[in-house]
């Protein structure tokens, strides 16, 4: 099974969580992305929305 990357091509890091603007993840994630398994990939994705959203509530 293939888990396609969440990056939506707008790279910036919010200071103080380490996370993306644009997908949520951290820079050690974009990293090893494509050495992930399907389950450690899905793993961040089912955080990704939540990790956004407190991105957004904190602005």
């Amino acid at each position: 099974m293939k888990v396609r990357s969440p990056c939506i091509n707008v790279c910036g890091f919010d200071r103080r969580s380490g996370w993306c603007t644009g997908c949520g993840r951290t820079v050690p994630e974009i990293r090893d992305w494509q050495k992930m398994r399907p389950k450690a990939r899905q793993a961040i994705l089912s955080e990704l929305r939540r990790r956004l959203d407190s991105l957004k509530a904190s602005r």
